[in-house]
């Protein structure tokens, strides 16, 4: 026990006396001839014109964003059209997979079977009516409308009230 002491003591004062700061000595300036003559400066303004900053609006930042979202999806094993439109980078929303499934219907015969490296485009445009109409096909609740955290167009966003 008295070992634990001991060295709690010692740790305590190497603490106390080794994180004292050093004496910062100041250098003092050199001295300045008197002999010298001085020679009077003209001080020259320069007024510099400050370049105006124009923050972008929310609804610009979220149209840049929107617009920067993939508009291709590569298919990976397990996936399904559900789980596909629920991710964030796509809608955020799953029950908007009917929109990939009719933009795709070329390459998909039956929305319950995707294949793995099947490329789907992800439709960016759309209107309020046929998010309704995909939302109501995927059996999401009435109105049909889409949460708020889904992506959406701006213009869409717009229209429902909801801000950026």
């Amino acid at each position: 026990m008295r070992k634990y002491l001991l060295l709690a003591t010692m740790l305590l004062a190497l603490f106390a006396f080794g994180c004292a700061k050093k004496e910062v000595k100041s250098c003092p300036e050199p001295e300045k001839p008197a002999a010298e003559t001085q020679v009077e400066e003209t001080e020259e303004v320069v007024v510099e014109e400050e370049e105006i900053v124009v923050e972008p609006t929310p609804m610009e930042v979220y149209k840049a964003n929107y617009a920067s979202l993939p508009t291709e999806h590569k298919v990976k094993k397990g996936e399904c059209l559900w789980w596909i439109a629920e991710y964030k980078e796509v809608y955020n929303d799953p029950f908007m997979w009917p929109l990939i499934y009719k933009a795709n219907r070329d390459k998909i015969n039956n929305p319950d079977l995707i294949y793995p490296d099947q490329v789907f485009s992800i439709p960016r445009q759309f209107d309020l009516d046929k998010v309704k109409e995909s939302r109501q096909k995927a059996g999401a609740p009435k109105p049909y409308l889409p949460p708020e955290e889904a992506n959406i167009p701006a213009e869409l966003r717009s229209e429902l009230g909801w801000s950026f």
